[in-house]
C-alpha cells in the first residue's frame, strides 16, 4: 500500500516539475508562441480527474471508512481513467492488434472483481498519466514551430522601381524585390544587401553570439534582427524557402519520422498480451469441456489472470525510472518521460553545440592591449567604456562591463555617434574616441573579435572580445569521453572560433561554419554510422539536430522555446557537469530495470506454473504477486539515494 501512494505522488511530482522546469527564468528573448494549456488538452484533465478519485479514495480507505464510499471512488477512477485506454484498446482489436492498454484494463477489472479494487486502480492510474504527459509534450512541440515561424515579421516596407515604399504582407513577398529594413527591424525575407550597412544579430540562424556587420552584397536571413543602420535588401527567396521555414520543416520531419523509441515490456507486449489472454481463456474453457465447476474454473482462470498480469512487469520498469527523473530533477535535469530516461543510457556519442553550450553565450573582453605607453590598462579600459556606454551593441556592453568589474569612474561621453559597420565615436574628457574593428595588422588570438581604440585619431590599444568557455567545460567534455566514444563538436561559428574553443575544452573533431540542415546531416551521418547520438544544443539553429538525434540535451537558462520543446531532456541549471551524470544514472536504471523483469518474470513463472499444474489458492496467489510488486518497486526507488547521481 504505501508503494502504490509512493508511486502516484511521485507521477503528480512529475507533472509538476514539468511545468515548472519548462518556464524557468531565462535572459530576455522574444515574446515565446502561443502554448497549449495544462489542462486544455482532455487527457490532461481526465488522468487528473483519475488521481484525484484515486487519492480521495485511498484516503478514505486507510481512514476506516465504509468500504462502499472507496469503491465508489475507485469505480469512479476506473470510468475516468480507463476509459480512453479501453477504447483505444477496442480499436486496436478492430486491426486485429492487442496493446497493453487494453490488457490493463482487463486486469485492472479483474482485480476489482476478487476484492482487489486499489491494485486495479492504481494502474489505470499509471496508464492514464503517462498518455497525457505524451500528448502534452506533442502539443507543446507543435506549439514551438509555430512559434518559430513567427519570428519573420508580418510585414515588410517595400521599394518600387519608381521609389515609393509600400507596406506589403512578407508572405506575398517575391524573388527580386527590394524591402527597406530600418534599426531594430526583423529581417522579412532571405536576401542580399543593395546598399547600407548594419550589423544584425543571426543567432537564431547560425548560433554566431556576436552582431554580425553586413554591408552591400553580404547576405541576410529572414527572422534576424538589425541593428542600428538601414538597409535595402534584394529578396532572393520567398517565405516558405526561407531559412527559418526550412528549419520549422526539419524540426516537424524530424519528429513525424523518429521512430518512437518503445520501453521493454512494450517490445514484447503483443506476444506476452496475447498469450497471457489465450492461457486466461483456456484455463476458463477447458476444464469446463471436461465437466469442472464453473465457479471453480473461474476462480482458477481469474487467480492465473491476477498473478500472470504485468502489474510487477511495470512496477519493474517505471520506479526505476521514475526514480531517476525525480533524481536527476532534484540536481537541475528535467527528462521528459521514462522512455527518455531509458534512451539516454544507450547514448554512444556526444555531440555539443559551440555558442550557449560549452560557452556562455555572450561576448566578454579577454584582452587590453596598450599601444601607446603614454597610457595604462585601466585609464585605457575607463576611456573605452565611456565611449561606448551609450551603446546597445553586445561588444559594447563587453566593455562596460569589464570597466565595471575593475569599479572604474567612468567620465561622461558626449557627442556619441554609433556608426553602422564601423563602430562609435564620442567625445571624452574634450578628446574624440573612435572604437571598431581592428585592420588586420593587429593581430589577435584565432576566436578572438579585435577592436581597436583611437583618440583624436591615434591607436592607443586595442581589446580582445571573447564568448568564454564554461569554466566546467573541460571536466564535463573529459568524463563524457570515458562514459561514450570521442566527443564532437557542431557549430555555426568560424572554424578558427571553433578551433580555439575545442583545443581548450579537449574536443579533436570539430565540424564548423555549420547551417542547421547540415548540423542535422552530421548528426545523421553519425546515427548512420551506428553511433547513437545525444546532440547538446541551446540555440533555435540547434532545434533539427536535436530533433533527429537520438536523445536531444538542451541547455535551459537561456534556450529558445523551440529548443525547449524540441529537448527530451533539458539541464535546468546550465551546468554542462550534469550531462556525463545523467547519462551514468540513465545507465543504472536500466541495470535496475533489468534486474526487477528478472524477479518479477520469475514470481510471474512460478505462480503461473503453480496454477496451471496444482492448485494455487487466491489468497496466497495475491499475496505472491503483490510481494513481488513490492520487491520490485523498492529496488527501483533506490536511484532515490543522493549517492545514485554522480557528477566529476
Amino acid at each position: 500500500m504505501h508503494v502504490h501512494v509512493f508511486c502516484c505522488a511521485g507521477l503528480a511530482q512529475l507533472c509538476g516539475g514539468f511545468t515548472v522546469a519548462t518556464s524557468t527564468t531565462a535572459p530576455p528573448r522574444l515574446a515565446p508562441p502561443a502554448r497549449t494549456r495544462l489542462f486544455a488538452l482532455p487527457e490532461m484533465r481526465w488522468a487528473a480527474a483519475a488521481l484525484g478519485l484515486f487519492l480521495a479514495g485511498l484516503g478514505l480507505q486507510l481512514a476506516g471508512a465504509p468500504a462502499w464510499t472507496w469503491w465508489a471512488l475507485y469505480l469512479a477512477c476506473y470510468v475516468t481513467g480507463g476509459w480512453e485506454p479501453a477504447l483505444a484498446g477496442l480499436q486496436a482489436l478492430r486491426e486485429k492488434t492487442l496493446d497493453v492498454d487494453l490488457l490493463m484494463v482487463l486486469a485492472a477489472i479483474g482485480a476489482a472483481s476478487i476484492g482487489e479494487i486499489t491494485d486495479g486502480a492504481l494502474l489505470i492510474v499509471i496508464f492514464a498519466t503517462s498518455g497525457a504527459l505524451e500528448a502534452l509534450a506533442t502539443a507543446r512541440t507543435e506549439d514551438s514551430v509555430r512559434g518559430l515561424l513567427d519570428l519573420a515579421p508580418d510585414t515588410a516596407t517595400v521599394v518600387t522601381a519608381d521609389g515609393v515604399e509600400q507596406v506589403r504582407p512578407a508572405a506575398e513577398l517575391e524573388v527580386g524585390d527590394e524591402v527597406l529594413i530600418r534599426p531594430g527591424e526583423r529581417v522579412p525575407a532571405d536576401g542580399t544587401v543593395l546598399s547600407g550597412a548594419s550589423d544584425v544579430d543571426q543567432a537564431t540562424i547560425t548560433g554566431e553570439p556576436l552582431p554580425v556587420d553586413v554591408s552591400a552584397g553580404s547576405e541576410v536571413f529572414a527572422g534576424t534582427l538589425n541593428g542600428t543602420g538601414s538597409l535595402r535588401v534584394w529578396v532572393s527567396r520567398r517565405a516558405e524557402d526561407s531559412v527559418v521555414a526550412r528549419i520549422a520543416a526539419l524540426v516537424e520531419e524530424a519528429g513525424q519520422t523518429k521512430a518512437r523509441t518503445q520501453l521493454f515490456i512494450e517490445k514484447v507486449e503483443q506476444r506476452y498480451s496475447i498469450g497471457m489472454v489465450a492461457a486466461t481463456v483456456a484455463l476458463f474453457t477447458i476444464p469446463l469441456l471436461f465437466g469442472s465447476d464453473l465457479r471453480e474454473s473461474l476462480l482458477r482462470a481469474m487467480t492465473f489472470m491476477i498473478v500472470a498480469s504485468p502489474c510487477a512487469v511495470v512496477l519493474a520498469t517505471m520506479p526505476p525510472l521514475l526514480a531517476a527523473i525525480a533524481n536527476a530533477g532534484r540536481h537541475g535535469v528535467l527528462v521528459k518521460s521514462a522512455v527518455v530516461m531509458e534512451r539516454l543510457g544507450t547514448t554512444t556519442k556526444v555531440a555539443f553545440d559551440k555558442t550557449g553550450t560549452l560557452t556562455r553565450g555572450t561576448p566578454e573582453v579577454a584582452e587590453v592591449r596598450v599601444l601607446d605607453d603614454a597610457w595604462s590598462r585601466d585609464e585605457l579600459l575607463r576611456v573605452a567604456a565611456a565611449a561606448e556606454r551609450p551603446s546597445e551593441h553586445p561588444l559594447a556592453t563587453a566593455v562596460v562591463r569589464a570597466a565595471e568589474r575593475e569599479e572604474l569612474s567612468l567620465p561622461p561621453a558626449d557627442d556619441f555617434a554609433a556608426l553602422p559597420g564601423r563602430g562609435v565615436t564620442a567625445r571624452v574628457e574634450g578628446h574624440r574616441v573612435e572604437i571598431g574593428a581592428a585592420p588586420a595588422e593587429f593581430e589577435v588570438q584565432p576566436g578572438r573579435t579585435p577592436v581597436l581604440v583611437r583618440r583624436d585619431g591615434e591607436p592607443i590599444g586595442l581589446l580582445a572580445i571573447i564568448d568564454k568557455p564554461r569554466p566546467e567545460a573541460p571536466e564535463a567534455v573529459a568524463t563524457t569521453r570515458r562514459l561514450a566514444s570521442d566527443p564532437v563538436l557542431l557549430t555555426g561559428d568560424t572554424a578558427a572560433g571553433a578551433g580555439e574553443l575545442a583545443a581548450h575544452v579537449g574536443i579533436s573533431d570539430v565540424r564548423a561554419g555549420l547551417l542547421p540542415e547540415q548540423k542535422l546531416d552530421e548528426v545523421n551521418a553519425m546515427q548512420s554510422a551506428g553511433h547513437r547520438v545525444a546532440f547538446v544544443g541551446d540555440g533555435i539553429n540547434d532545434a533539427p539536430a536535436m530533433a533527429t538525434a537520438h536523445a536531444g540535451i538542451a541547455m535551459g537558462g537561456a534556450a529558445s522555446d523551440l529548443t525547449l520543446q524540441t529537448a527530451d531532456t533539458i539541464i535546468v541549471r546550465d551546468d554542462l557537469n550534469a550531462i556525463p551524470a545523467v547519462i551514468d544514472l540513465s545507465r543504472r536504471a536500466r541495470r535496475v530495470v533489468t534486474a526487477n523483469l528478472v524477479i518479477a518474470g520469475t514470481f510471474i513463472a512460478v505462480l503461473a506454473t503453480w496454477d496451471l499444474v496444482g492448485h494455487l489458492p487466491l489468497p496466497l496467489g495475491v499475496a505472491g504477486h503483490e510481494g513481488s510488486t513490492i520487491l520490485v518497486a523498492l529496488n527501483g526507488l533506490r536511484l532515490l539515494r543522493r549517492g545514485a547521481w554522480k557528477t566529476p
